[in-house]
């Protein structure tokens, strides 16, 4: 005999910083360990990048919460905890806060919700399976008892549809060569016939790079990118949010930086030897949307920081556009985070997360590498 559904009886609303003593007793009753303290809870309410959402019952009584955190330059937002007063199990108070979750996550312009099951919690792995979540990961030894972690995601409203590039993906192979990388995939979306390889991904490094970044092998700048791609043909256009040196204020060593500051200055004699259009400002988000329409694939530099906590400049491809959401190919995937291809792939990001991210350094570099089609067929790729 199948279950029969069971209505409601319950309201949905934000927490306000006078139900930290209740939510204190809900997690007592719902947890034996790894619980939420009152200082926390305090600070998720009042001050936290997050969102404290309760189950109410007709008398007022919570019977359920909710913990939603947002990351801060993401499209990605976690359920930290769901618990669900042990009386009111059973009732759908628990499906009703990941649904609370959700839509805090939409309205957040979050594309994706992630989460973290005990391995020994079935019913709330039952739960997540039955809404849509996908298990995609494990931590082991994850919780105060040694229990290790199931991880879950869902995409928040598979109804978008957004106008995408078909840019095919490659990954890049060496942790410098994101902007090769990101080349390779620019080149590919506008010529079908290229055959990417670790080849042409270290040729296109070596005419790149700028030889020495902050540390490791150099990185590759927007010079650089789109000289490579001009000498195969492709039309491109400089966007950059400032003159001079790039990206030498992080560069301690004085050798270093005379070094960057040479090899820039030859690059950009080249840039105009070859008639590449730049333009110096900051590139408006309608601007970017337009000229992505109109054919153009846009390279764009990125603060790594946002989103793997390393200070570095990352280049990554801007795939398409909707209402809510920048969408890029990422040559990095981060396999130690249980990553894989698809999760690098047409990437949602926020517009105004995306804002945030692609500024880089101390004065907030802006550099986008727009690459066009071919004016003939005679590049050398």
């Amino acid at each position: 005999m199948c279950a029969q559904p069971v209505a409601r009886s319950f309201a949905i609303r934000d927490a306000v910083l006078e139900d930290v003593p209740t939510l204190l007793d809900v997690e007592a009753a719902s947890f034996e360990d790894d619980r939420i303290s009152r200082r926390q809870y305090r600070h998720l309410i009042s001050r936290g990048n997050a969102s404290v959402r309760l189950a109410v019952a007709p008398d007022g009584e919570i019977v359920g919460s909710v913990v939603v955190l947002f990351s801060r330059s993401t499209a990605t937002a976690r359920i930290y905890s769901v618990a669900v007063a042990p009386a009111r199990r059973g009732q759908g108070v628990g499906r009703a806060l990941v649904e609370a979750a959700e839509a805090e996550a939409w309205a957040n312009e979050r594309a994706w919700l992630r989460s973290e099951i005990r391995r020994d919690n079935e019913a709330s792995i039952r739960l997540f399976e039955s809404m849509g979540y996908r298990r995609f990961g494990e931590y082991a030894d994850y919780y105060s008892d040694h229990m290790g972690a199931l991880r879950y995601e869902k995409a928040i409203d598979t109804r978008l549809r957004p106008d995408l590039a078909r840019v095919p993906y490659y990954r890049q192979t060496l942790e410098f060569t994101c902007g090769p990388a990101a080349l390779i995939m620019a080149f590919k979306a506008l010529d079908p016939t290229l055959a990417p390889d670790r080849t042409l991904e270290l040729r296109l490094w070596r005419e790149a790079t700028t030889i020495f970044m902050t540390s490791g092998h150099g990185g590759c700048g927007p010079h650089g990118l789109a000289l490579a791609a001009s000498r195969r043909g492709f039309d491109v256009e400089l966007h950059l949010s400032e003159r001079g040196g790039l990206m030498l204020a992080s560069v301690r060593s004085t050798e270093k930086k005379e070094v960057m500051a040479l090899v820039q200055a030859d690059m950009e004699r080249e840039v105009a030897e070859r008639g590449i259009s730049i333009d110096y400002g900051r590139v408006a988000s309608d601007t970017l949307e337009r000229r992505f329409r109109q054919g153009a694939i846009p390279l764009v530099l990125i603060s790594s920081w946002s989103i793997y906590g390393t200070r570095a400049p990352h280049w990554v491809v801007v795939t398409g556009f909707d209402d809510h959401f920048v969408y890029v190919n990422d040559p990095y995937i981060d396999e130690a985070e249980g990553e894989v291809a698809s999760d690098s792939i047409n990437m949602p990001i926020g517009r105004s997360q995306f804002d945030r991210m692609s500024r880089y350094g101390r004065k907030g570099l802006q550099a986008v590498v727009f690459i066009g089609a071919r004016a003939s067929e005679e590049g050398d790729a």
